[in-house]
């Protein structure tokens, strides 16, 4: 453990080039398939079987166009389009090229989308040699490369002044006014990849934007290589080259770090666009997947594969959740599912601005001791502390703030250092989350800062215990009513009727609870890694979901069905 935390510290010196990934990999390894399970908008016509020689052409190829387009090193290169797995590339291809990918949420209103360009048109100078006026100045103002495709140019662009925001505009779609189509591109001379210094940005994805309008987090070389460096060290105990499927964000810095892991151990890889259970059954029926990642709520969903005759999660060894705490019951029903020996379930903590902190597994044998508030041990690099006021040790009942040093910390929010700035507490990260260690060292989350009600305890606890009291429930949120009163918005499964009476009897327990509110599943609002925004419920329902409170929220990877 000592040697390996000693590699994390060296390696920060190498980084993480995520443009070349993809082409390392297929010199290793390039006949291993990629299925996926949707065309890709970007290729059209190159179907849905790659290999991973196919997958680094694809990259080179993007690469060029976006070069033949006018992208240089340094440049941003934002993406807006729909969810599909052509953003990976494009992001890839832009990092191939020296460029910063910026990866918005497919989800964002064109109000959003236009307001964080713009922010992108700021400088956003750090300690570099060249002055920010300088043209070669990583951080040089200017206005970003765009990469869309028709339904938004339609649709939330269409209100927009592209052209004085967007240096360029790229479609994968057809020709439009002021638009270059990516196809108009195809067969630009291939470009020698472009190596950035450690220290520079390669990547930005952005927070939920539940308190407010989203910040762009700057991901640097270095610091992706802090987050790949300790996942890299647990792959590493997965001995057979099992399939791992996945249902990620593709804008979310998660898919990246994954692929960054799976890729080099040559593992086939099955791409799921359509988190539909019907769906998935028949796509892991025929790949037949023995590692599966996706997020909580997408889990919960696929609890029904459990009951297909095909057996479609027999195959599984490994489940991995990372973005948030997923219910105990969930949990267990997938991993009875299983038929492989001794199947895992990884639960991982982290946040978008400093990747994994924290993780457990669990198996089928103690499974059903799992609690949901338990986020496992500090991962190899990363160090966790409990702060509270007074100076008491945080307790269960009196719970403090988490906060952590972590070797994959991004380095900031773009042209917001003050906003960043509110989080570090020399040199140490505030997640936003609060909890307490047990005497064994587990780290327990019990709510996000925001989140608190204050007459309940923990609402994440609470809502894992009417999880498992109520199978028929598919979802339960707790968020403040009109006076500040804890609301439980329950969704059925089936959007059947709730039973009064069992709710009454599984609620007991908590007295001060308002009735129940039944909305169905879909009405939920959500962040583009399906985590419930649990402030824009508040507000929907009249209640008190009205901002942070004057803190300084981080962003939206913490555990626990929080944004």
């Amino acid at each position: 453990m000592k040697g390996l935390a000693k590699g994390l510290v060296k390696g920060l010196v190498k980084g993480l080039h995520l443009g070349l990934i993809p082409e390392r990999a297929a010199a290793a390894h390039g006949s291993v398939p990629v299925t996926l399970d949707h065309d890709l908008d970007a290729l059209p016509g190159t179907g849905r079987r790659l290999t991973y020689t196919g997958l680094a052409g694809h990259v080179d190829d993007l690469a060029a166009r976006l070069w033949a387009a006018g992208v240089r090193p340094t440049e941003h290169v934002a993406v807006h389009k729909a969810a599909n797995f052509d953003i990976y590339l494009l992001a890839c291809a832009a990092a191939r090229i020296g460029a910063v990918p910026v990866l918005l949420s497919p989800e964002l209103d064109g109000a959003t989308a236009g307001a964080l360009l713009r922010r992108l048109c700021q400088p956003n100078p750090p300690n570099h040699p060249n002055p920010p006026n300088h043209p070669n100045h990583p951080n040089h103002p200017s206005r970003p490369h765009l990469v869309t495709d028709d339904d938004k140019l339609r649709t939330c662009l269409a209100p927009l002044d592209l052209a004085g925001i967007a240096a360029t505009v790229l479609t994968t779609g057809p020709a439009r006014p002021g638009c270059t189509p990516l196809a108009a591109l195809a067969g630009a001379p291939r470009r020698a990849p472009v190596i950035l210094p450690a220290d520079r940005p390669a990547l930005m994805t952005h927070t939920s934007g539940t308190t407010g309008l989203p910040k762009l987090v700057v991901h640097t070389v270095a610091g992706l290589y802090g987050r790949y460096a300790p996942q890299r060290a647990l792959a590493a105990l997965i001995r057979t080259r099992e399939t791992y499927a996945a249902h990620l964000s593709p804008v979310h810095s998660r898919m990246y770090l994954a692929l960054a892991v799976a890729l080099p151990k040559g593992m086939p890889l099955v791409i799921v666009g359509d988190p539909g259970p019907a769906h998935v059954a028949d796509l892991f029926a025929r790949t037949r997947p023995g590692f599966v990642e996706t997020h909580p709520n997408s889990f919960m969903a696929w609890e029904e594969l459990a009951d297909d005759p095909r057996e479609p999660l027999a195959t599984v060894r490994y489940f991995s959740s990372t973005f948030d705490a997923l219910h105990p019951p969930t949990m267990r029903r997938l991993l009875l599912a299983s038929r492989r020996a001794s199947p895992r379930f990884f639960q991982f903590y982290g946040q978008s601005e400093c990747g994994p902190l924290s993780g457990r597994w669990y198996t089928p044998r103690t499974v059903h001791r799992a609690d949901g508030r338990c986020l496992g041990l500090p991962l190899p690099g990363v160090r966790v502390r409990l702060t509270a006021p007074g100076g008491h040790r945080p307790t269960r009942e009196r719970p403090g703030a988490i906060e952590v040093r972590a070797p994959g910390r991004a380095t900031g929010y773009f042209a917001e250092p003050e906003r960043f700035a509110r989080q570090l507490y020399d040199g140490w990260w505030r997640t936003g989350d609060v909890g307490y260690r047990t005497r064994f060292g587990c780290l327990h989350l019990l709510d996000r800062e925001v989140d608190v009600l204050p007459a309940l305890g923990s609402t994440l606890e609470v809502e894992d215990r009417l999880m498992d009291r109520l199978p028929e429930l598919a979802e339960v949120v707790l968020v403040p009513g009109p006076r500040k009163e804890p609301v439980p918005v329950v969704c059925t499964r089936g959007d059947a009727p709730l039973d009064p009476g069992r709710w009454a009897s599984a609620s007991a327990e908590w007295p001060q609870l308002a009735g129940p509110v039944q909305l169905p599943l879909s009405a939920l609002p959500r962040t583009a890694t399906m985590k419930v925004r649990r402030l824009e419920l508040a507000r929907r329902l009249g209640g008190g979901g009205d901002g942070d409170g004057g803190r300084a929220a981080a962003g939206d990877g913490s555990a626990g069905r929080t944004p």
